[in-house]
């Protein structure tokens, strides 16, 4: 036999005694009716493996519940909530924030239907009509600078017409686009550069801004979808 070993016995490095039938925090014997391993937290607070699937259980069994009653209630406010109307006396465009005055949509229809007469593509619509808004705000005017007149300002001293014409949306209409067709490239260029070689406006860059109520406008009046009061 060999010599018993007379070394002191030590313990592992962070080993904690604890006397005879000692139980740490949480323990339950089995048989007992013990949930499950239990964590220990130093506070002394336990927290089960079951008790997290039961949570885990609860949320899964009222989150669909909870997104019906969202969605039902969303259904509900879209129904009640009324669409936008244009002010009295004032003309709607589909799929637009703006509205035109009665003036200002039917010298639309009109430059429309000398566009759709030439059979010309849509681009030729959406050209004339952001200058008509630049030049006029789609009014026939009398007035303007030094001899301007008409939805185009087009000046009957430079060649445009006499007054009474330049005055007549449909003549106007057609001698903005006998000039707008004559441009190279017309059909791809910006349309503020198109707009400019016909007007020869002191602001060329103006009507470029126009463009993306032009394509709305020339989009509703393509589907009927300018609606004015009776």
């Amino acid at each position: 036999m060999e010599a018993d070993d007379q070394r002191p016995h030590r313990r592992p490095s962070g080993a904690v005694l604890r006397p005879p039938g000692h139980r740490a925090p949480g323990h339950r014997a089995p048989g007992h009716g013990a949930p499950g391993p239990e964590t220990v937290h130093r506070d002394g607070r336990t927290h089960t493996a079951g008790r997290r699937r039961r949570r885990r259980q609860g949320w899964r069994s009222w989150w669909p519940a909870a997104l019906v009653a969202v969605a039902t209630l969303a259904g509900l406010a879209w129904q009640t909530v009324p669409a936008p109307t244009a002010a009295p006396g004032r003309c709607t465009v589909a799929g637009a924030s703006f509205t035109l005055t009665p003036e200002q949509a039917a010298n639309a229809k009109t430059i429309a239907a000398v566009v759709r007469a030439r059979r010309l593509p849509d681009r030729a619509l959406v050209i004339a009509l952001a200058t008509a808004e630049q030049e006029s705000h789609l009014r026939n005017l009398q007035y303007g600078d030094r001899d301007s007149l008409g939805l185009f300002q087009q000046r009957p001293s430079q060649g445009w017409g006499t007054a009474a014409q330049v005055l007549d949306p449909t003549y106007s209409t057609g001698r903005f686009l006998d000039h707008m067709v004559g441009v190279p490239g017309w059909q791809t260029a910006r349309l503020t550069d198109v707009a400019q070689a016909v007007q020869r406006s002191g602001a060329p860059e103006a009507y470029q801004k126009w463009e993306p109520v032009a394509t709305q406008l020339t989009a509703a009046l393509s589907s009927a979808g300018v609606d004015c009061p009776s």
